[in-house]
């Protein structure tokens, strides 16, 4: 590994570190404010934060290349990425805040990361086949969840329920990036998915809480810490320490979130896991990493 790899691998490292401290963040914003109201501002703080990234990144192009993004064409298809990307990222944030309200900030980190899992299995519907680590790291994520979730009296809790509705989400929100990447300016279309995101929770916000501005100030350190931190600089970050690593690699660090989650989870709000609950963030975490193990090649 070069010395250019090593800076993208902390950088990604970064964007763990930062993604799995922000689910605290977003349990104590909700101290304040409701789950659209939450999502709504973060939202818009996360993409105005990418405009001047945006102006700046436009100055480094060429005028060829400035020019071949203004085609209406080319258009079209940045803004029909833009829109269902914040669309898939509005719901899947919408259940993941409302999960946290019933269940720990590591948990839900775990829970979440089962999106690792669940792209690869849903590639298979287009075309795409899993290698038998995905199935062993399938078996590996049931168990693990039926620790994390199952109570003794084999009832799965609300706030487990809500956060794996929004892995599957995740997993959409992701294959969809993976569609529309190759064609688009993935800054550009991180913004207008974060705009997308703030309008659509706000009509949540509106039809189903009662915003108050002295709330949203009162919780303003934890909004701005997942609008400015984990939306703007997180997606960021991601999109510039991806490029010269192995996809594999990339997303084996970022999946340490969850991880951050747990820890963070302990540390800051003295949340605490049983022995059976340990179990199964052992068992989802071995899952995540066996998953996105490359596929060995048969020998011809």
């Amino acid at each position: 590994m070069n010395k250019t790899q090593i800076q993208h691998s902390l950088l990604l490292f970064l964007t763990a570190v930062i993604w799995g401290t922000a689910f605290v963040a977003q349990s104590v914003g909700m101290d304040y404010v409701g789950p659209f109201t939450f999502l709504c501002t973060r939202s818009f703080i996360g993409g105005a934060a990418l405009l001047p990234v945006i102006a700046f990144m436009d100055r480094q192009k060429s005028e060829e290349a400035r020019l071949e993004e203004k085609k209406p064409e080319n258009r079209k298809v940045l803004i029909r990425g833009g829109i269902l990307c914040g669309l898939a990222l509005c719901f899947a944030s919408a259940f993941q805040q409302y999960g946290i309200l019933f269940t720990t900030v590591g948990k839900a980190g775990f829970i979440t990361a089962c999106y690792i899992v669940l792209v690869p299995i849903a590639g298979i519907f287009f075309g795409k086949r899993c290698g038998i680590n995905v199935w062993i790291g399938v078996i590996l994520a049931v168990g693990g969840l039926y620790c994390l979730c199952i109570t003794e009296t084999l009832r799965i809790g609300t706030g487990d329920i809500l956060v794996f509705i929004c892995a599957f989400l995740f997993a959409a929100h992701i294959l969809i990036i993976d569609h529309f990447t190759p064609y688009v300016d993935g800054v550009k279309m991180s913004c207008i998915q974060f705009f997308v995101c703030g309008i659509v929770a706000g009509i949540g916000m509106l039809v189903l809480e009662q915003p108050d501005i002295s709330d949203i100030l009162m919780a303003w350190q934890s909004i701005l810490y997942a609008g400015l931190l984990s939306s703007g600089v997180g997606y960021t970050l991601q999109i510039v320490g991806q490029k010269g690593l192995n996809p594999t690699v990339a997303s084996l660090i970022m999946s340490l979130e969850s991880v951050v989650s747990v820890l963070a989870g302990l540390l800051i709000l003295h949340q605490t896991l049983s022995g059976r609950e340990a179990l199964g963030c052992v068992l989802m975490f071995a899952a995540i990493v066996l998953a996105q193990l490359p596929r060995r090649e048969k020998v011809s």
